[in-house]
């Protein structure tokens, strides 16, 4: 068995169209796991994470995937995740779980909206990183520009680590600045890493490069700062250690570069994987939601994350990161929210959409189990008392399409497409229209929808007829409001009692409950009927019907009585009370607001933005590049509609835009 500290689980992560996939590819080359190299749009089979027809249709990734490869005595666990901020989900479930991170960057475009994305969500599950600047044999490359980019725009504590050997078509390698030795690729895949002496044109500025390096590395440790004070020469074990330790704190981001596409620089991502990012025994305590530390010990209790679930034709199949604890096929394990026990049937490690045998799974681990009934982010443990990990954040779907069955065959199976992808897309929600009864699907975007109704069509041979976009509305409150609501009804039989007292006020959260009753005045067996009222009255405002956001909740007493007082009556009284207090709390609408990025060619930099002004835009600034602009944009989502069609018509179809949720504002 492989030690737990020569394990890495990591994820690569970035904008979309950076090349994380071929990055991908090139590491499943290198490590010996695959034998031929496919591009994701180069014909033949296609890449080997991007399996799903959907994704070799629009040559993006569109389902996170994972597999298991070795470089040299370090086993290496990778999740290829989406670039497009509509299957940002993915990105998010994987960050959850993973040890460390490679954030890959495009040495043209540099930091772009999705890579902001990607940062906040590192930061969010303190994810130590590397960056990878990518496509260095590009028109415009600029490694220096993209790394200030990674500190001004992340604020990052980003370094080179490597110096360019040439750049744009003259790229040739680059120049390692710990041991100041020149890389170069050979060999028809460039498998072959060439070390040589650097050339002496590039001497002085490599030297002025490292000297920046260990400047900087030099804050983190004592001993380097004294060597460097001495003139001593610093060995090459002590930069990596300060390299590895300022990395896992968080304090440091190393940045190297290359050219997947080109077959350069990827053993040396490789071989800072092993050196800088962390094993599961380097990662800090786990926390559950009861603050019970989680060590990742194998002899201790069972504590596993079901992160991820698929549903296939033999059942679901479940991937799962062990924190704690051993598992091995024929355990019996309790789901801490059901409380039910489970047993483990088969163990699988994964590659792409292959499944491999596994007898035994260990702390670190990632694995998948095979017709496990369980919900993404549910826990497993083995021991007393059951303890549950932190959920994952889910952010709110912000568009909405009304869905019909052509004919009545299709309804059953238009019915399990639905359900089935329900249970695996947490960010994918069904609701049904009250007024026309049709069906209601919300997402994250244009694409994320479209690609779910390629799915029904092809997956389950049911054909819908599709309404117009909706934006997906919110209402919220703007002022303090009290209740003091009595629900009484007496018909003869046993009655219904409940009275509640307490107010609403704006938060920044969705949703916030506060008990302050004490005494007793409202028995505690009470209190979750009434969080549940109130949550039940959240789903729809006064105003227009829409989702209600923002709104902290204090119950701070009540009355009841003996005999007429019931769960119902106390959820019933919650649900009315709020609906009045919201009433009386000024609401209004919310809608949702897209941070655009436009990459345009100069001459139609003026056209683009007044195009995005014309649709209530808010322009955030402009940077200018080598023959091109990138704008950046607040823009209402009820007004990106059709965009990209008319972005085409504006630049003769030479721009390309992206675009992701930003906030909630006062429509």
């Amino acid at each position: 068995m492989i030690p737990r500290t020569r394990i890495r689980n990591i994820g690569i992560s970035a904008h979309i169209d950076s090349g994380k996939t071929t990055l991908s590819e090139r590491i499943l080359f290198y490590t010996g796991r695959i034998h031929a190299i496919e591009e994701v749009r180069g014909g033949g089979k296609g890449a080997t994470m991007d399996f799903m027809p959907e994704e070799k249709l629009h040559g993006i990734t569109i389902t996170s995937a994972a597999t298991t490869c070795q470089w040299h005595d370090t086993q290496i666990n990778l999740i290829d995740t989406p670039g497009h901020v509509d299957f940002t989900i993915e990105v998010e479930r994987a960050l959850r779980v993973l040890d460390g991170a490679v954030m890959v960057l495009c040495a043209v475009a540099g930091v772009q909206s999705q890579s902001i994305t990607v940062d906040r969500q590192m930061k969010r599950y303190r994810v130590p990183r590397l960056a990878f600047i990518n496509k260095m044999d590009r028109t415009g490359a600029d490694p220096f520009r993209v790394v200030q980019g990674i500190r001004d725009r992340l604020q990052l504590n980003a370094v080179l680590l490597q110096y360019p050997i040439g750049s744009e078509d003259q790229f040739q390698g680059m120049i390692d600045l710990v041991e100041m030795t020149a890389d170069y690729f050979e060999g028809e895949n460039g498998e072959n890493c060439v070390k040589k002496s650097i050339p002496e044109p590039l001497r002085d500025e490599a030297q002025q490069a490292r000297d920046k390096l260990l400047d900087t590395l030099s804050l983190f440790s004592e001993p380097m700062t004294e060597m460097l004070l001495a003139g001593e020469e610093i060995p090459k074990e002590l930069i990596w250690q300060t390299i590895r330790q300022a990395t896992l704190s968080l304090e440091f981001t190393p940045v190297l570069l290359g050219s997947a596409f080109k077959n350069k620089g990827v053993q040396n991502l490789l071989d800072a994987v092993a050196l800088y990012l962390p094993s599961p025994v380097d990662r800090e305590v786990v926390k559950t939601a009861e603050s019970v530390s989680v060590y990742p010990n194998p002899d201790a209790s069972l504590v596993a994350l079901a992160f991820k679930l698929t549903v296939e034709s033999f059942g679901q199949l479940t991937y799962t990161r062990i924190y704690s604890g051993t598992l091995k096929p024929g355990d019996t394990v309790y789901n801490s929210r059901t409380e039910q026990r489970v047993q483990i049937g088969r163990l699988v490690r994964m590659h792409a959409n292959k499944r491999e045998e596994v007898k035994v799974a260990v702390a670190g681990d990632i694995v998948a189990l095979l017709g496990v009934d369980c919900a993404s982010g549910d826990t497993f443990c083995s021991g007393e008392p059951l303890v549950s990990l932190e959920k994952m954040f889910v952010p709110e779907p912000v568009i909405t399409l009304a869905i019909t069955p052509k004919k009545q065959e299709d309804s059953d199976r238009l019915s399990k497409a639905l359900n089935r992808f329900q249970r695996e897309d947490p960010t994918f929600r069904l609701s049904i229209d009250p007024e026309s009864g049709s069906t209601l699907i919300s997402g994250m975007g244009e694409l994320h929808l479209e690609i779910y109704l390629e799915r029904i069509q092809r997956e389950y041979n049911a054909e819908v007829y599709v309404g117009t976009p909706a934006v997906a509305y919110r209402e919220t409150i703007g002022q303090q409001a009290t209740f003091d609501y009595r629900f009484k009804k007496q018909s003869g039989g046993p009655g219904q009692y409940a009275h509640i007292t307490g107010w609403i006020e704006p938060t920044d959260q969705a949703f916030v409950f506060e008990n302050r009753v004490a005494g007793g005045a409202i028995p505690k067996e009470y209190i979750p009927a009434c969080e549940k009222g109130f949550r039940e009255a959240m789903e729809s405002g006064k105003l227009q019907g829409y989702p209600v956001t923002g709104v902290k909740v204090v119950l701070d007493g009540g009355s009841y009585h003996p005999i007429d007082s019931s769960e119902l009556a106390f959820r019933s009284a919650s649900h009315q009370a709020i609906e009045g207090a919201i009433a009386k709390a000024k609401p209004y609408i919310l809608e949702p607001i897209m941070l655009v990025e436009v990459e345009t060619p100069n001459e139609f930099m003026g056209r683009v933005q007044g195009d995005l002004s014309s649709r209530r835009g808010l322009l955030l600034g402009s940077e200018t590049m080598q023959g091109y602009t990138v704008i950046r944009a607040e823009v209402p989502l009820a007004r990106m509609f059709g965009y990209s069609t008319e972005l085409r018509s504006l630049t003769s179809g030479m721009a390309t835009f992206s675009m992701e949720f930003a906030c909630y504002r006062q429509s």
